[in-house]
């Protein structure tokens, strides 16, 4: 549902890139499950969080100062399925945003295009960032909107769009 970006002051805080609709949405789960790549999953205590611009900061129970969060850097943030709301039963909204981080995205011609890895809301509409497989550190913001969606298949984890490769 997010990673974690760094720390934020000297108190324990951190800074969060969130993958959910809206900026504080994972504040609203009073815990959260962080693992770094392919470690287990372990459960902190959120106790406080806010908005910073396209950021949200968060203080768990068991971080008391910087050095304690510049361990958390680059976790996963994670909350159990079974404690999201039920998505609604039709196919085009049937996913969350966090479904979408690491899937493939290609054009109509069948391009590459690169992997998911993250969203975020503009006001006018949601934006896909795809980070680009062969070309490191490039990434691509695509609007998510219909015309531009033609199809989002997470049975074999791809996107398909009207986007051409060199936009």
């Amino acid at each position: 549902m997010g990673h974690i970006i760094g720390p934020f002051g000297i108190h324990g805080w951190v800074k969060v890139n969130p993958y959910t609709e809206y900026i504080d949405g994972l504040l609203e789960y009073p815990s959260w499950w962080l693992r770094k790549e392919n470690d287990a999953w372990q459960e902190a205590q959120v106790v406080a969080g806010h908005i910073n611009g396209n950021i949200l900061n968060a203080q768990f129970q068991e971080c008391t100062d910087r050095t304690q969060a510049l361990k958390l850097k680059g976790m996963q943030i994670a909350v159990p399925r079974s404690q999201l709301p039920d998505l609604p039963e039709d196919g085009d909204s049937g996913y969350y945003w966090s479904d979408l981080v690491g899937t493939e995205v290609i054009n109509l011609k069948s391009e590459k295009l690169g992997k998911v890895v993250g969203l975020y809301e503009t006001g006018a509409n949601d934006v896909l960032r795809i980070h680009h497989m062969d070309q490191e550190g490039k990434e691509t913001l695509i609007p998510f909107i219909e015309g531009i969606i033609i199809k989002v298949d997470l049975k074999i984890s791809r996107i398909t769009v009207d986007w051409d490769i060199d936009y």
